[in-house]
């Protein structure tokens, strides 16, 4: 019968995102074929070795650093990271990271998992399990011909990055289809508390955004606390069970100097902290204002 290890070790090496595993010194214990493709590093030359300078950032930053945004894997972001090819030029990769730990709680080691990104200008969206739909790509060029109207001296608008708290929970515990019609509830919920002009669409299979013509970071951030307050009223009830209802909030101001990609980062990176707060929890990206819904 076949070794399970050979097994798992089979699978890995099929898949074609690069895939490492690091034990807790930071050592590389496993590197696959698709990481040896995107960064130009042999297995054999890192096996049992620590991680190269060039890819520190990709492997022990995360290993080290406790609040580091991979360490939370089970919100299913990943990160953008400029990593060094071994023939010296940058690849930037998206990536997502575990911790990995024993029974009582040890650190262990760490896992990630990365691929090249396709464009540094690519705008970041939110997970999507079956690919990014038709409806999100509608959403996208909306967002891109609002900034550009924007840039050429068109109204002040900001985004809302909005996440529901026990989405992925619920996905994992009771499936795919508990988890849309509780994203349904929600997204009526925060449909009532839109201004006229603002437009929200699917963000990712598990999130929304919000394009807003709120004229100040301030008062973008009053009117997620509105949202953040509708989202708990949506009343979800699963098999007799209630569900109680939180969302992380990142709010993001456009800048005039900036871009659509950079835009959304800053929010993507204000809802992850949001999230890593412990949710139902509001964050404004630098220049605006942070707090908890009360």
């Amino acid at each position: 019968m076949t070794d399970r290890t050979e097994l798992l070790e089979a699978a890995l090496d099929v898949l074609p995102e690069g895939i490492v595993l690091l034990d807790a010194e930071g050592r590389v214990a496993f590197w696959n074929p698709a990481a040896e493709a995107i960064t130009g590093y042999a297995s054999v030359e890192l096996l049992a070795r620590p991680a190269p300078t060039a890819l520190e950032k990709l492997l022990n930053g995360p290993l080290r650093a406790e609040q580091h945004p991979c360490a939370e894997a089970q919100t299913g972001h990943g990160i953008l990271v400029r990593l060094e090819h071994k023939l010296g030029h940058d690849v930037p990769a998206i990536m997502r990271c575990l911790v990995l730990r024993d029974g009582l709680g040890g650190r262990i080691g760490l896992a990630a998992v990365f691929h090249p990104a396709e464009s540094l200008d690519a705008l970041p969206h939110g997970e999507c399990y079956e690919g990014f739909g038709a409806d999100q790509k509608v959403f996208e060029e909306r967002l891109e011909a609002v900034f550009e109207d924007f840039q050429q001296g068109g109204e002040s608008f900001g985004v809302l990055w909005i996440a529901v708290d026990q989405a992925h929970d619920l996905r994992k515990t009771h499936g795919a289809g508990a988890c849309q019609t509780m994203l349904e509830k929600v997204e009526r919920a925060l449909a009532n508390g839109l201004r006229p002009a603002e437009e929200m669409g699917r963000w990712g299979d598990d999130e929304f955004l919000v394009l807003s013509h709120e004229r100040t970071p301030e008062m973008l951030a009053v009117h997620a606390q509105t949202l953040a307050g509708l989202a708990r009223t949506a009343d979800f009830r699963w098999w007799g069970d209630r569900v109680s209802l939180t969302v992380s909030i990142g709010a993001a101001q456009a800048e005039r100097d900036g871009s659509l990609a950079n835009l959304l980062e800053r929010a993507k990176n204000a809802m992850l902290s949001s999230f890593h707060a412990g949710g139902n929890h509001i964050a404004s990206a630098p220049g605006g204002q942070e707090c908890s819904p009360s």
